[in-house]
């Protein structure tokens, strides 16, 4: 009886200390990112007119999208210090912490109905988490510069993906935070 009664206390407490024990640490980043800051590019030729420059909030990052009427051939995403006006090399104004230049191999035509000239604020990111300002730094001899305000060095990625139609959309997505891989934020 002495051994039943031991056996029972030792299989409670056992039952106890489990109940007690804390869950396993997630491992997993930060909505599953893993970008980094470094400069993106694929070298290519002009191809296409930009025809339109539009931003969306996302849980996880704020995305910029580049349309343009044929396959984008040719794009570099990169941080700058400053951005600079294609051909003159001119400094444009561009409101954040951190700036990225989004050049895509592409023209655009002055009469696009987005269009509003060098310097002209392309999107209002009042209620974006990470992105601070859209400008049109100019296009010169079929090549159009963005530059992309955020809140401060952020990671991000750049792709292009096809359509609609025998277009093509040049995409930068910009992280809202940080993570080390390996770790929870």
């Amino acid at each position: 009886m002495r051994r039943s009664a031991t056996f029972g206390l030792v299989l409670l407490l056992l039952a106890g200390l489990h109940l007690l024990s804390a869950p396993a640490a997630s491992a997993a980043p930060y909505c599953g990112q893993v970008w980094g800051s470094g400069p993106k590019s694929v070298f290519g030729y002009p191809n296409g007119q930009v025809t339109n420059v539009r931003a969306g909030r996302h849980d996880c990052y704020d995305r910029l999208v580049l349309d343009i009427d044929a396959p984008l051939a040719g794009w570099s995403v990169r941080y700058v210090d400053v951005v600079t006006q294609d051909g003159s090399g001119f400094p444009v104004a561009v409101r954040g912490g951190a700036r990225l230049q989004v050049v895509a191999q592409a023209g655009v035509v002055p009469t696009d109905a987005w269009f509003i000239g060098d310097g002209g604020r392309l999107v209002n990111t009042s209620s974006y988490r990470t992105f601070r300002d859209v400008v049109f730094a100019g296009s010169f001899e079929g090549v159009t510069t963005i530059g992309l305000g955020v809140r401060a060095r952020l990671p991000f990625r750049a792709f292009v993906l096809a359509g609609p139609g025998a277009g093509s959309r040049l995409v930068v997505d910009v992280g809202h935070q940080w993570c080390v891989t390996g770790t929870t934020c």
